[in-house]
Formats: structure tokens, C-alpha cells, sequence
């Protein structure tokens, strides 16, 4: 869908999208580890000590050291499932690695709001779920309204919504980040929600983040958010 100030176009949902934040499991996981493995050495100890010096003619009592044996074979066992689940993470953050990489230089749709506006075309694909009645604000990089719109659009998926970077008041803005947002009415007048993404070449991947994060037209966005790998026709 192109528009220049008037036509029939679907909507979005407003400002950027938000990227999760790394996080510091690997160090209280490993703090968590180095304090049970601790633990499981003293107790070790305490077990060898008091066998070594048990009077022998007043033993220990065998229940008791049953279920000595039996803590000591639940703390042993617990270290070995730490051990297991570090292993996993690390694979985990391998494959999310590699499966990264693999997207540098593709295009994909990804969910956000935020697109690049280049030669004067920035181009968002929206999820309309139902016919609406929809009007679209886009906003530069420090919050600015430079563009507002009421389209009337059927329902449908990937739709693209195309602005040619002119503004209301005839203004040509220049290339950039910018932010669309919508609100929709259905033919009850009901609010509709609706969704945005954005197409672009994955540039780069930062892969010193957790998850890995894919650059697309100075946008960072998670592997969660792609939604499609786009192929492309070659000549």
C-alpha cells in the first residue's frame, strides 16, 4: 500500500519495540554452583570424620546413616543437573549464535515500528484483523509528529504502507528513523488493534548481547521478532 496524502491503508501499533535486556543468570548460576559444591565438601567431610571416629561398640545407627547417604546422594545428584544445565545454556546460546550469523546479509520482516526512510520511501508492512477505519501518525527520531493520515482498510496480513517522506504541510523530510502508530475503528466503532513490522538486510549481529542481536537499518531486534527470511530474486 503506497500513500502521498490520501488512499486506503491499514494501521500499526505505536512507538518502538521494546528488546530485552541481558541478563546475569551465567554469574548467579555459577555463584549458586561454587556455594552447593562447598557445601557438598564440608558435608563429605563431616560424614568421613564421623565414621572414621564412631565408638565400636556403640556404632552409628543405621537409619541415620541411611539417610546421611541418601543427603549425600541428593547433593551429588544436584551438582550433576547444575553441571547438565550450564552445558545446555552454552548450547543454547550457541545455536542462537550461529543461527544469527546465518541471517547477515537477508532480508527480514521483523515486528517494530521503526523504519528507515531512504530516497525519500519508508515502507511498513501492517496486520489489519478486521475492515477498519484507520489513522496513522509517523514520527521522526526525537518524537515529532511529521506525518498523520485516516486511511479506510480491509482486513488482511502484510500489508504494505509505503510514505514517500512528505510531510502534511508539503515539507520533504529528510532520510532517517521513523516511527509509525495507528489506531483502528471497526464499522461498530469498536478499537482495533494493530500491528506493525518492518523490512530490511540484516547488516550485522552483536553477538556480545544475550540474545544475539540483528542490525537492520540501525534497528536492533532479537531473534524472537524476525518473522520471515525474505529470499531474493538474483539476476
Amino acid at each position: 500500500m503506497t500513500t502521498t496524502n490520501a488512499a486506503t491503508a491499514p494501521s500499526v501499533v505505536s512507538g518502538t519495540t521494546d528488546l530485552p535486556k541481558s541478563s546475569s543468570s551465567n554469574s548467579l548460576s555459577s555463584t549458586t554452583g561454587s556455594t552447593l559444591a562447598g557445601n557438598f565438601q564440608t558435608f563429605l567431610t563431616l560424614l568421613t570424620t564421623q565414621l572414621q571416629n564412631q565408638n565400636p561398640l556403640d556404632p552409628l545407627d543405621t537409619n541415620q546413616f541411611t539417610q546421611q547417604l541418601v543427603q549425600f546422594a541428593g547433593v551429588e545428584q544436584q551438582l550433576k543437573t547444575n553441571d547438565s544445565l550450564s552445558q545446555l545454556v552454552t548450547l543454547q546460546q550457541t545455536t542462537q549464535a550461529t543461527q544469527a550469523l546465518g541471517f547477515v546479509g537477508k532480508t527480514a520482516l521483523v515486528d517494530g515500528s521503526t523504519a528507515a526512510l531512504t530516497n525519500s520511501s519508508a515502507t511498513w508492512h501492517l496486520n489489519v484483523p478486521t475492515d477498519s477505519t484507520v489513522d496513522i501518525t509517523i514520527a521522526n527520531s526525537t518524537g515529532q509528529t511529521v506525518f498523520t493520515g485516516k486511511y479506510s482498510s480491509a482486513a488482511g496480513t502484510d500489508i504494505p504502507f509505503t510514505w514517500n517522506g512528505m510531510g502534511n504541510d508539503g515539507t520533504q523530510w529528510p532520510d532517517g528513523k521513523y516511527t509509525i502508530s495507528a489506531t483502528g475503528k471497526d464499522v461498530a466503532n469498536n478499537n482495533v488493534g494493530i500491528a506493525a513490522q518492518v523490512q530490511g538486510t540484516v547488516a550485522s549481529v552483536d553477538l556480545t548481547q544475550s540474545p544475539p542481536l540483528l542490525n537492520i537499518d540501525g534497528v536492533s531486534y532479537t531473534l524472537s521478532q524476525v518473522k520471515s527470511i525474505i529470499a531474493t530474486s538474483s539476476n
